[in-house]
């Protein structure tokens, strides 16, 4: 019994470093950017010792990769809801748009991340935790074909075209403040609806 409870207990206090890393970290990229910013300045805002960072991440690399991969999780959930509940092309486009411009701006740290790591961010979307949600859209986009909600069309250069488009109208649009989520998805909607309306 009390093996069980000891590794309980260091795997509560693993997850627990690790997040504290990371949550440390989002504060360092949204405040230095990623190239002005060191593995000491995560570690210094943490009560952790720096060799306890390399238990968890080799670089900041990988720890930037990781605080990239979980909000590319969260965001990804609530576009792919946002897309599969519209009942025809343009709420499809809009709605899937409005939920990721919409999740970014009310993440105020992220936001921050994205204004200053723009190209870092563009770096990475070769990764699979970026390029998950390529593929995600891609598959909504032939189960909407398939459904008869929208036009037929490449699903593969379509969702290429969304994504790189919805991440650079997310740059612009977090370059205003407040953001101007809703001139974003006008014209991201203006600029995809038509041409996968039926």
């Amino acid at each position: 019994m009390t093996d069980i409870a000891a590794e309980g207990r260091r795997q509560a206090t693993k997850q627990a470093n690790r997040e504290a890393i990371v949550a440390a970290a989002r504060e360092v990229f949204a405040d230095l950017g990623y190239g002005a910013a060191t593995v000491r300045d995560i570690v210094r805002r943490t009560d952790l010792a720096t060799g306890t960072f390399y238990n968890y991440f080799p670089d900041k690399e990988a720890v930037f990769r990781a605080l990239l991969e979980k909000s590319a999780r969260d965001v990804r959930e609530v576009v792919r809801a946002a897309r599969r509940s519209a009942p025809d092309a343009e709420a499809f486009v809009r709605e899937g748009f409005r939920a990721y411009f919409e999740f970014l701006a009310s993440d105020r740290t992220m936001f921050e991340i994205i204004r200053r790591n723009a190209g870092t961010i563009r770096a990475q979307f070769d990764t699979p935790a970026l390029g998950a949600g390529t593929e995600e859209l891609e598959a909504d986009l032939r189960r909407a074909v398939d459904a008869g909600l929208l036009a037929p069309h490449d699903a593969r250069y379509m969702a290429a075209a969304m994504v790189g488009a919805g991440f650079e109208l997310a740059v612009r649009m977090l370059e205003s403040d407040p953001p101007d989520v809703e001139g974003a998805v006008a014209f991201a909607t203006s600029l995809f609806a038509r041409g996968l309306a039926r």
